[in-house]
């Protein structure tokens, strides 16, 4: 539940050429089991995609797993296209591979909240209740 008491709204995505999606599956399910609806892109998409789907959704969250490397590209490219639509109320999270110094960085962007490899799957569920009760009602 959100801080409005629907169902946490959630989609899942994987963005560019990073190909593994194991990890991200697994996190759509564990989300989907905490009784959130959950909608999983697919591969290979574009940052505007991710965004168009999010905003056609109506989401709470946008989740990118990222294993690539291009972090520092994709996530400042999703915040841009949620401030072009005036969406900028949906919270951006991530997970995956990312150095230290670039989590700070995202964070400063705008990036919520940043979750790394092998987080148990209840972290990652508490993180992204905690984020959208901290937002509060859109």
């Amino acid at each position: 539940m959100d801080a409005g008491g629907e169902r946490i709204r959630v989609i899942i995505a994987k963005v560019g050429l990073d190909g593994h999606d194991r990890g991200v599956k697994i996190v759509a399910r564990t989300l989907r089991d905490a009784g959130m609806d959950v909608i999983y892109t697919g591969l290979h998409r574009t940052p505007e995609e991710v965004v168009e789907a999010a905003v056609q959704e109506d989401v709470d969250v946008i989740g990118v797993s990222i294993l690539s490397g291009a972090h520092m590209t994709v996530f400042p490219r999703i915040l841009a296209a949620l401030k072009a639509r005036d969406a900028d109320d949906i919270l951006v999270v991530g997970g995956g591979v990312i150095a230290d110094d670039d989590c700070a960085a995202l964070k400063s962007m705008g990036v919520r909240e940043l979750m790394l490899q092998d987080t148990p799957p209840a972290e990652i569920v508490a993180m992204i209740e905690r984020v959208v009760t901290e937002r509060g009602p859109r």
